[in-house]
């Protein structure tokens, strides 16, 4: 045997059997006996809840192991969620599935049991969030004019008065504001204070927009209205937005995506993609794509529905 062939057999020998993709001696496991427990095990962790997956790319806010009971009953089981950058998220599931809840944990109006929720890997204490409630009426204070409501959370932070009179000037114009916001929010209709409220929700620039049912309580003729200018508004400002809808027509007429949840204890049954371009107009529901997406979403909604 040569020198060469001497050296190469002793660096063989000398590699531990264990690592050996070939095979070692009898009863010790292969390199790719081993990979595949690690594998195993990775996966059985991963379902156990004991390892949290990586955020996806482009993600703003990641949600990891979130739990929430009520009376003792789960609702949310280690519930992993990511939410992407500057897109309209809507979701929608069975009545009682925790449509609302979900997004008043997020925005920190209810307490989690347990899991994490980071914005950008901030804490909710470092975002600027704003939030339209269900119920605006309750929502707006009564004591003071419209324009002051909306003027309320820049006050809060201590903006200067130019300031503050400059954003709620650009608000105005981007919202075509035609009634007198020196009135207070009584004597308005229902729609007018529903864009109050929003526009207060977006006055302070924030990085995460929340809507619970920002259409149930309009007519036909308001929901186009403030469907366009949030539009407007997407596009402009980029902001992520989240929209829980009971109406499977504005959860998906808005969305980028729509998540779809299951019944208690509540999971993603789906994530469904919409891509149709904007601005979209009351002739996008007619649109292939549309309907598509909806045909898709309803098929989903109904199976868990009538799920056990």
């Amino acid at each position: 045997m040569s020198a060469l062939a001497r050296l190469l057999s002793r660096k063989r020998r000398a590699v531990p059997s264990f690592l050996d993709p070939h095979g070692g001696r009898a009863g010790e496991p292969t390199l790719g006996a081993l990979t595949s427990r690690r594998d195993a095990a990775t996966s059985a962790a991963l379902q156990a809840g004991l390892v949290r997956l990586p955020a996806a790319a482009d993600t703003h806010v990641t949600i990891r192991g979130l739990n929430k009971s009520f009376g003792g009953v789960p609702l949310y089981r280690g519930l992993d969620l990511d939410i992407p950058r500057g897109r309209i998220i809507s979701v929608f599931g069975p009545n009682g599935c925790g449509k609302s809840t979900l997004i008043n944990m997020i925005a920190g109006l209810l307490p989690v049991d347990g899991g994490e929720i980071l914005f950008d890997g901030k804490s909710l204490r470092d975002t600027v969030i704003g939030y339209v409630f269900q119920n605006y009426r309750e929502a707006l204070l009564p004591w003071l004019s419209a324009r002051r409501n909306i003027e309320y959370p820049l006050l809060r932070r201590g903006m200067a008065a130019a300031q503050v009179k400059a954003r709620v000037d650009d608000l105005v114009d981007a919202f075509d504001v035609r009634f007198d916001l020196r009135r207070h929010p009584y004597e308005f209709s229902g729609g007018q204070q529903q864009l109050v409220s929003i526009m207060r929700a977006l006055a302070p620039r924030p990085e995460v927009l929340f809507l619970d049912e920002p259409f149930s309580a309009l007519d036909y003729e308001m929901t186009l209205f403030i469907r366009d200018k949030l539009q407007d508004v997407q596009a402009h400002d980029r902001t992520t937005t989240l929209i829980v809808s009971h109406d499977l027509e504005d959860a998906v007429f808005l969305a980028d995506r729509i998540l779809l949840l299951t019944r208690r204890p509540t999971r993603i049954a789906a994530a469904l993609d919409f891509d149709l371009p904007r601005p979209r107009g009351p002739e996008s529901i007619a649109d292939a794509r549309f309907i598509e997406v909806k045909s898709r979403a309803l098929e989903i909604f109904r199976r868990e529905v009538s799920a056990a």
